[in-house]
């Protein structure tokens, strides 16, 4: 087989088509989704066509809770597929025909060596330390000697001179001299395809043009081109991301943050605008631009900017960006997203009204949540132990006045008891703080909480006049 160059020329004048292709033996990992962004990115930035692909040969580690979660994962971002996802499993039958007609063109042969005969090639390369590489004589056997009835794989015949260089659209000029590739397996024993021979032809029946993946799978691009050219297909263009590492430069593990896209939304509060801001982020950029909207990505995206180096995951700096996202969205959206969170919430109406005054401390919808327990605590309040603290007989005393202060109150509003306690605090000659710490303990049985005039106007009057009675040794009677 000849050696030569593969830069993917004769797409040029192609519709882009991207694919992004997960394995379905567990979660949407963060490195999936934004292998999965940047192709999408790529077929909206060029007007083409995004499609997915569910890598399921695997059949002992496939499983349907994989693929679903998968999916659901890939939604919540917004990355679904413009066409209905293949299943590389259902497809074994165009594979083996490939596979045949490779045998047919004089591009693979059969191969009858044991795995016996294997293993002990390979411990006699280990023992003169060198390189182990797959020289069978059947080769380039007449198929007039091969055993009847034996068992036997499918070898790709692989170039042995020369060498062949891909121009990756983020490597660069990548150059493996051919003799470094093996005659690797196509079809095993049993008749199944193996992934190296599945993945091109999906490619290619898929009109795949552009390969956007992990740099992990560089390598493969070199043996998958022998298949190609064996076919005398089009060879698609190349981009090989490099992977994502944890912020102290290590390969990315779960206390880096590689955990599934189901665990940022459902455990760690992470909206999907924020994921797939940060994502995108992740080993590309814009000049400095840091907050990029899904229509912004789509326009500037090209994958000349993503870098040749690991990009490193910060959780920090995604917590941030979620808490930008928070502030940005709407307060109906957000109360329904934590009602289920906030333990004794019923009022829909009251969680959307707070929103404005509690997402701006927040950086999570978990924050969010807790931030707005108060509103629906049941008397007597638990208190934490700083609240407490400030509960002191004087600040006791003092929420009694304010109480009959507040009992007379008839404009409810920020306004009005903004300027009423403001004016209690004047004749008082204390600081408004003096006031407004036991009653924001009063209130929410914390020492945080949103402006304790807000606090006041959600609770209303009835309920808040309950809690600081509470606190005050009111009679109950004379609460409201």
């Amino acid at each position: 087989m000849a050696s030569g160059s593969a830069s993917g020329g004769s797409n040029g004048k192609k519709a882009v088509v991207t694919r992004f292709a997960p394995s379905p033996t567990g979660f949407l990992h963060i490195g999936g989704a934004r292998t999965a962004l940047f192709n999408w990115l790529y077929a909206r930035h060029h007007g083409g066509k995004y499609l997915l692909r569910v890598e399921d040969t695997d059949r002992a580690r496939s499983t349907k809770a994989a693929i679903d979660a998968i999916f659901d994962g890939l939604t919540w971002l917004g990355l679904e597929g413009d066409e209905a996802p293949v299943f590389q499993f259902a497809r074994s039958q165009r594979h083996a025909e490939v596979a045949a007609e490779l045998l047919d063109k004089g591009h693979a042969y059969r191969c009858y060596l044991s795995s016996e005969e294997l293993a002990a090639r390979r411990q006699k390369a280990q023992e003169e330390r060198r390189p182990f590489r797959i020289e069978s004589e059947w080769r380039d056997a007449d198929p007039s000697t091969w055993p009847a009835g034996e068992p036997y794989v499918v070898r790709i015949k692989a170039p042995r001179e020369g060498e062949t260089t891909i121009q990756d659209l983020v490597q660069g000029p990548v150059t493996v001299r051919n003799e470094e590739i093996d005659d690797f397996v196509i079809l095993r024993s049993d008749g199944t395809p193996t992934y190296m021979l599945a993945v091109v032809v999906d490619d290619n029946d898929m009109g795949v043009t552009h390969v956007i993946r992990g740099d992990d799978h560089l390598n493969n691009a070199f043996r998958q081109l022998v298949i190609l050219k064996g076919m005398g297909w089009d060879i698609p263009e190349y981009a090989h991301v490099p992977l994502i590492h944890g912020a102290d430069g290590a390969k990315m593990s779960k206390r880096h943050g590689a955990l599934g896209v189901d665990t940022y939304r459902d455990e760690l509060g992470v909206l999907p605008e924020a994921l797939f801001n940060y994502l995108l982020r992740l080993g590309w950029g814009h000049g400095d631009e840091e907050i990029i909207d899904r229509d912004q990505a789509v326009e500037w995206f090209d994958i000349a900017h993503v870098g040749k180096s690991p990009s490193r995951f910060d959780v920090a700096k995604l917590q941030n960006l979620n808490g930008h996202y928070l502030r940005e969205a709407d307060d109906a959206r957000l109360a329904a997203l934590i009602l289920p969170l906030v333990k004794g919430a019923a009022d829909l109406e009251l969680l959307t009204r707070a929103m404005p005054v509690l997402k701006v401390r927040a950086k999570d919808l978990n924050d969010l949540a807790e931030g707005s327990a108060f509103l629906f605590a049941k008397r007597p309040l638990e208190m934490t132990e700083k609240a407490q603290g400030l509960l002191t007989d004087e600040a006791r005393a003092r929420l009694a006045a304010i109480h009959e202060r507040l009992s007379g109150e008839s404009d409810w509003t920020l306004e009005g008891l903004e300027a009423n306690l403001k004016a209690m605090a004047g004749e008082l000659e204390l600081g408004l703080g003096k006031l407004a710490q036991p009653l924001r303990a009063a209130l929410t049985g914390q020492t945080t909480s949103p402006g304790i005039f807000d606090v006041l106007v959600l609770l209303g009057r009835e309920e808040s006049l309950a809690r600081i009675g509470a606190q005050a040794d009111v009679p109950a009677g004379s609460q409201a």
